[in-house]
């Protein structure tokens, strides 16, 4: 995977660029701005040297140049790509995450450890009925590690072609979305009927909204809320080209005036939290990310629960995600919440056939471990109300 010294430089010179106001992903779109005339496979080459650095950053020489020390992260990268075994498994525990992150997590599994200094995987979500057709006009592209054609994998696909999906004619027919696994098994969990009535809570950029809307076969209604006025404009370009309409946008800040008095069969709560299970993805935030993080957001996710919990008509589920994996974000906040509302019952999650065994972390709660499904880690918890 290592590239040209040219791409190289173009790294260390987004390297340099990172800072506390500066994460890797913006400095990167702006060093792409200025240089564009790079191909799709120029840019996904920079931005693997630039996520290598992180990925291996407490291997490397301080006292190197950052071209130097790019060059060394690119080539463990691929003495580890070869040979996992290369990379003892102390060194692994010692430097693959920052030493505060044991007194956050019941476990740390060296398997995930492993897991986090590999490239991620690239899934994609095909619109209902649309996955052979999808995996046809894009090619290089394969099911989940599973079996069956029910729920997940009707839709689910890896994708390992070198294309840039965002300009492929299938991307703009809408035949499908980036999202990854874990993300994906959020909206299983949910598994909104046709004909209900759904609020994605902390919509975003509408990731999750767009497959309950293509769960629940574009009928019902769902509400989708964000504070950020920015991300619901996405969000709503999003539905437009995916051709979802049943769905209505509002902002909410997370306060107990709801932004409808609409009674919902069903509430996620897909929370802002310190993305411990995304740091495969992006393991800058490794380095950028800290205790007081955890326990700020924990409380912030707890106050959204009992917060968005009130909108759920009798009989309603709700379901909290988040893709952490931080005691006080996951655990803490499902028993907090569970103790605070002796109205809501646990409730089984509902996952699709032929996924493997999730951790079971409570009675209506689980776990997704990234080397168990080569995807983020998740945790999902679910109530009905009595």
């Amino acid at each position: 995977m290592k590239p040209a010294g040219a791409y190289s430089s173009h790294a260390a010179r987004v390297l340099g660029q990172i800072s506390s106001d500066m994460p890797a992903d913006d400095a990167l779109r702006e060093e792409f701005r200025r240089s564009r005339r790079l191909t799709a496979e120029q840019r996904r080459d920079i931005s693997r040297a630039v996520f290598a650095y992180f990925r291996w950053l407490q291997w490397l020489d301080r006292r190197d140049t950052l071209l130097r020390q790019v060059e060394a992260a690119l080539e463990l990268q691929c003495r580890f790509d070869t040979n996992p075994a290369c990379i003892k498994s102390e060194a692994l525990a010692a430097r693959a995450v920052p030493e505060w992150l044991k007194n956050e997590m019941d476990e740390i599994p060296l398997a995930w450890l492993r897991q986090l200094q590999r490239e991620p995987a690239l899934w994609l979500r095909a619109k209902s009925g649309k996955i052979e057709q999808l995996a046809r006009e894009l090619g290089n592209c394969a099911p989940p590690p599973a079996t069956g054609r029910a729920g997940l994998l009707a839709t689910c696909l890896r994708y390992t072609g070198s294309h840039d999906l965002f300009r492929t004619a299938a991307f703009h027919k809408g035949l499908f979305e980036i999202q990854d696994l874990a993300s994906q098994l959020v909206g299983h969990a949910c598994a909104p009927q046709p004909g209900e009535t759904w609020w994605d809570a902390c919509a975003g950029e509408g990731g999750k909204m767009l497959h309950l809307s293509d769960l629940m076969q574009n009928k019902g209604l769902l509400w989708a809320s964000d504070r950020s006025a920015r991300r619901l404009a996405l969000l709503k370009r999003r539905a437009a080209r995916a051709q979802v309409y049943n769905y209505r946008a509002a902002p909410w800040d997370g306060s107990p005036r709801l932004p409808t008095k609409t009674k919902f069969d069903g509430v996620l709560v897909d929370a802002p939290c310190s993305g411990i299970g995304t740091w495969q993805r992006n393991p800058h935030a490794r380095w950028t990310t800290f205790p007081h993080d955890v326990r700020e957001l924990a409380a912030v996710q707890g106050r959204l629960l009992d917060h968005a919990s009130a909108g759920l008509k009798p009989g309603g589920r709700l379901v909290y995600a988040v893709c952490t994996l931080a005691r006080a974000e996951t655990t803490a906040v499902a028993d907090a919440f569970a103790s605070a509302h002796p109205n809501f019952e646990a409730t089984p999650i509902p996952l699709p056939v032929g996924i493997a065994h999730p951790v079971p972390a409570g009675p209506s709660a689980l776990v997704l471990w990234p080397h168990e499904h080569n995807a983020n880690g998740m945790f999902i918890a679910t109530w009905r109300r009595k």
